[in-house]
């Protein structure tokens, strides 16, 4: 009897010569004026969750995996709000990441939803921290990509394509 494994997931990622280049989906999960930010254990900076696609993978698809794996929660991957281009450098690494970034709506019974909570979920080796951050304050948050402290404010109506560069070391 022949037995299937699961096939590798392959993500899509490439390095070369001290750069990385990254297809990334992100989730802009907001509730009551506050969005949900993560960020690593030891990093100084708040990002939105996701994650990177696995090759053959529909974007929405791969961020409602992602996010059931960061968060443990089945999300409804809503609308597309920005396509965005971002370079930035972190770790001694340039960036160049395509981010696809979704609202998303958590189940209304999700755990988590107490804004003044900070919670963590465990990823491999690596830890992630989630808090809830007031829209309206982001700006005064190490937040990255930095157009989101005040894109955040104004979601757009319609799909916004984004060329991006932090200077910010991140790390």
């Amino acid at each position: 009897m022949e037995t299937k494994t699961a096939p590798a997931r392959t993500m899509i990622m490439y390095r070369a010569d001290g750069m990385q280049f990254n297809y990334r989906v992100v989730g802009v999960c907001l509730d009551d004026g506050h969005v949900l930010m993560h960020k690593m254990e030891g990093d100084d900076f708040w990002s939105l969750p996701g994650g990177r696609c696995e090759l053959l993978e529909p974007a929405a698809e791969a961020l409602a995996r992602e996010l059931r794996e960061e968060l443990e929660a089945e999300v409804r991957v809503e609308r597309l709000l920005w396509l965005v281009e971002n370079f930035f450098r972190y770790d001694g690494r340039d960036f160049h990441e395509l981010g696809l970034y979704f609202k998303v709506e958590l189940p209304p019974d999700y755990p988590h939803l107490d804004k003044a909570e900070t919670f963590h979920r465990d990823e491999g080796d690596q830890r992630l921290l989630f808090q809830w951050f007031p829209v309206d304050k982001l700006e005064h948050q190490r937040v990255f990509p930095t157009f989101l402290r005040q894109g955040m404010a104004h979601l757009p109506e319609s799909i916004v394509h984004v060329v991006h560069t932090d200077v910010d070391e991140k790390a």
